[in-house]
């Protein structure tokens, strides 16, 4: 589906169109968990203009376009198109890439570090929520695309590393929970 106007007048009662034209409540489960992963897609924007670092912006827009790619295919709602295992794949390979540098975890870390690393771990609860519905939506639809879920799991653990990387990186200690 292409949108040509922001405008249809079609939302003005509490409705809104699926990709493959089924009208739904805009307070259906379907339409939470879209609006989650747009919030979440929003605030990587917001991320990537807080960053000057080529190749953290490039992952960031790469997942972007992965978040838009999984919109449509539960828009499309169907068990034909399936979210692609490489993109699963490509946040493994970034996750151990970016773990490689840092010692292991010996305690829970607090959110912080600085205005970017805090955002990334704003951005790993936002998935964590948006990917609690996609559970919620799978449990009531037939859809059990396991690479969506898959990849928000992993999505999670990337802004959690991320975090951690671009602290250690900037010089930023850890705030480490104290028991």
């Amino acid at each position: 589906m292409r949108i040509t106007k922001v405008t249809t007048r079609n939302g003005d009662y509490g409705k809104t169109n699926l990709a493959k034209g089924d009208v739904v409540s805009k307070d259906s489960l379907i339409i939470k968990t879209l609006g989650e992963i747009d919030e979440l897609n929003s605030h990587i924007g917001f991320a990537i203009s807080l960053i000057n670092e080529p190749n953290i912006v490039d992952e960031l827009k790469s997942i972007q376009n992965h978040l838009f790619d999984m919109g449509g295919l539960i828009s499309l709602f169907d068990n034909e198109n399936r979210f692609s295992q490489e993109k699963v794949i490509f946040l493994d390979h970034r996750i151990e890439y970016y773990n490689s540098e840092l010692s292991p975890l010996s305690e829970f870390i607090l959110p912080g570090g600085d205005q970017f690393s805090s955002l990334l771990h704003i951005l790993r609860t936002i998935t964590r929520r948006a990917e609690r519905s996609l559970v919620s939506l799978f449990l009531e639809t037939i859809n059990d695309d396991n690479n969506m879920l898959k990849y928000l799991n992993r999505l999670s653990d990337y802004f959690f590393v991320l975090s951690r990387q671009y602290n250690h990186q900037k010089g930023i200690n850890e705030n480490i929970w104290k028991r």
